[in-house]
């Protein structure tokens, strides 16, 4: 089981945070440094320093690491226009030495839409078809070659295609629970189905029916890698559990239900339900961002544990 660490800056958290998390993932053996792509807070609380962007940041940290490989869950659909991101991820993975992954969603927050001025189309996942068309097929385009596009909502005329990613494919991510269009689309495009904050059961059925889309499009479904994105808050004894979550805001049974709480052998045993069902790579929802020596502990006796 491959462990990540999920951040959600939009909470309140600078890029000198996110710096000192991604590097102590990294040092720790934590396979991946992954941040949200929002704009403005959830829930209670001001958000300060205010927020940072997702792309900004993992520019930032491509060049500030040297190991751990940097994506989003997931970026959003309607913050960029889909030549744009092609071109932005493509950079920064050759900033990163080819360790960039793209997970890319619809885009849902609507309220954040509305304060920063972004546009809030009603019809978002037609358009997320076509950003993923048009991204992978810029990418796949040979050099020297040209790319058009002819969609309902996007239109490229003669594109260069330009630049292309260190890597010869950059691993994409489509995740979410829907029933039928998420199911088609990974199947269609993505290396990796991610489904955020699900049960046991609520995942297994999510992975059979994009598995199920797999072999209908042609594809072996054990082409794709099935993970599993989960708030963790771990401690050594049941006083650590509480005061983590009391931090968080969180009660610590609610926690223990949806999430990875509890001591290191607890989550260690919940982790391998969710392998027995075909999740391979756990995303660890990180909300307190100053605790360091969390990630420390979760390193040294869950980590050591499961992979």
């Amino acid at each position: 089981m491959d462990l990540r660490i999920f951040t959600e800056p939009q909470q309140g958290a600078s890029y000198g945070t996110l710096l000192a998390v991604a590097k102590a993932a990294e040092d720790l053996g934590f396979d991946a440094f992954y941040r949200s792509d929002h704009y403005l807070r959830m829930g209670a609380g001001n958000g300060l320093p205010g927020p940072t962007d997702a792309w900004i940041t993992l520019a930032g940290l491509a060049r500030e690491t040297k190991r751990i490989r940097l994506g989003t869950l997931m970026t959003a659909g309607t913050f960029r226009l889909p030549g744009v991101l092609a071109i932005q991820v493509a950079q920064v993975d050759q900033m990163s030495g080819g360790r960039v992954e793209l997970g890319l969603g619809a885009g849902w927050f609507e309220e954040e839409h509305k304060a920063y001025g972004i546009p809030f189309p009603r019809e978002r996942v037609g358009r997320l078809e076509e950003q993923l068309a048009i991204i992978t097929g810029l990418w796949g385009t040979e050099v020297g070659g040209r790319f058009s596009y002819d969609g309902t909502y996007y239109q490229l005329t003669d594109s260069p295609a330009l630049p292309k990613p260190a890597q010869a494919k950059v691993p994409i991510l489509i995740g979410g629970h829907g029933a039928t269009r998420t199911p088609r689309l990974a199947a269609q495009y993505a290396d990796e189905f991610n489904i955020p904050f699900a049960s046991i059961e609520d995942s297994e059925k999510q992975f059979g029916r994009v598995r199920d889309a797999a072999e209908t499009a042609g594809r072996s479904a054990d082409d794709l890698v099935y993970s599993n994105a989960l708030v963790v808050c771990v401690g050594r004894n049941d006083a650590e559990v509480a005061r983590r979550a009391a931090i968080i805001g969180r009660d610590v049974e609610e926690l223990k239900a949806n999430g990875l709480a509890g001591s290191p052998a607890e989550v260690v045993d919940k982790i391998g339900s969710y392998g027995k069902i075909g999740s391979s790579r756990i995303y660890l929802q990180i909300l307190d961002l100053d605790d360091l020596e969390h990630l420390e502990l979760i390193s040294a006796q869950v980590q050591s544990q499961v992979t």
